[in-house]
This record gives C-alpha cells, sequence and structure tokens, in this order.
C-alpha cells in the first residue's frame, strides 16, 4: 500500500523524475549486457529485454547504440570515483593506487565492463575508442606528474623515467585485472601493484 507521503512525492516528482528513472534503468542495463557481451555483441534488443521495454521506446531515451555506450562508460567512471571517495585530503602516490584498485574490485561489474569495452575499443570504428584513448593519454599525463613529483623528492629509483613508469602502471594494472577476472582465486591485484611501485618508488626519509 502506498502512504499518502509516498503518494505526494510520487505526484511532485512528475514526468520528468520519471524520464529519468527509466534513463537510469536503461544505463544499468547497459552496463550489465555491455560487461557480459561487449558493445559488438551487446545488442540493443538486449537491452531493452533487460529493462523490460521495448526497442523503440529505448531509443526515446538513447538515440543510437554508440551513444549509450558512451554514457555507459562516463557512469562507469562515476561508479569507480564513488567506490573511492574524496576525503578532502590528497592521499600519497601509491595509498591512492592501492585504494583505488582495492575499491574497483567491491563494485560488481566494473572490471568487466572497462576490461571487455577497452579491448574492443582497440577495433577500427569502435565509438568507444576515441573515449578510451583519451582516458588512457589522461592516465599517463597523470601519474607521470605524481611520479615526477616523486623524482624531484629523491623517491623515485635513479634511472627511472617517469613517463615509462607510468605507462607501465597502467599496463601492469590492465593486464592483472584481466588475469583477475579470470581466476581471481589466483591473482592478487593489490599486492602485485604493490611490488611493482615497492621496486620503484623509495620509502620517504
Amino acid at each position: 500500500m502506498v502512504s499518502a507521503s509516498q503518494s505526494t512525492a510520487g505526484s511532485q516528482r512528475g514526468p520528468y523524475a520519471g524520464a529519468a528513472e527509466r534513463r537510469a534503468a536503461i544505463l544499468d542495463a547497459a552496463f550489465k549486457v555491455f560487461a557480459e557481451h561487449g558493445y559488438t555483441g551487446g545488442s540493443l534488443q538486449k537491452i531493452a529485454d533487460t529493462v523490460g521495454m521495448s526497442q523503440t521506446n529505448l531509443l526515446y531515451y538513447f538515440r543510437t547504440k554508440s551513444e549509450l555506450l558512451l554514457a555507459v562508460l562516463k557512469k562507469r567512471d562515476e561508479m569507480a570515483k564513488v567506490a573511492l571517495p574524496d576525503d578532502g585530503e590528497e592521499k600519497p602516490f601509491v595509498d591512492a593506487i592501492l585504494g583505488q584498485a582495492r575499491a574497483n574490485e567491491t563494485i560488481h561489474g566494473l572490471i568487466e565492463l572497462y576490461t571487455v569495452l577497452a579491448g574492443e575499443a582497440v577495433t577500427q570504428g569502435n565509438p568507444g575508442r576515441d573515449y578510451i584513448s583519451q582516458r588512457l593519454t589522461e592516465l599517463r599525463r597523470e601519474f607521470t606528474g605524481r611520479f615526477r613529483e616523486l623524482a624531484d623528492a629523491g623517491r623515485l629509483k635513479p634511472g627511472v623515467a617517469p613517463d615509462a613508469a607510468a605507462a607501465s602502471l597502467i599496463g601492469m594494472w590492465d593486464g592483472l585485472q584481466l588475469q583477475w577476472l579470470l581466476d581471481t582465486r589466483a591473482i592478487d591485484v593489490v599486492q602485485c601493484l604493490r611490488l611493482y611501485l615497492d621496486q620503484i618508488v623509495l620509502p620517504e626519509k
């Protein structure tokens, strides 16, 4: 039974709230379908069936499949931020990396979605190619800056180039997550990342 307060709240929400809820439901369904089947195998019909609406209705909220994919990728990044909330204090670089890696594992489908869609993004014509490429470029830039700060503080192992360390960290992280998806019991992503970072980042004096 719906209470009077619930009924009033529902009437106050109006059609815009209903549309927002349906859009959110479509995004959730697309997230699940793309994580399981990829962009190529995850048809609009599968997404529509998952959310319980017709494909025509789905296309009212997202005009194309590529538009829906980009919305899902943005949702994935937002979910990752929520998993590791900002407490207002900048964490040491190594702690931040390990914390994010640990947090990623707590959200069902987060790593699956990224791994599948990032793999498909290497193909020509994939609508997620530019998004993934830009994301990796920004990560390399960010990590290079953080490694350079460590080098300036005398905490990066001599001979280690910040840009190479950044690219290696990203490649290792993505590769470890792939192995973790295939055998979660055999791979400890955080432990492996810590081992790598401990080899190139010197202790604070």
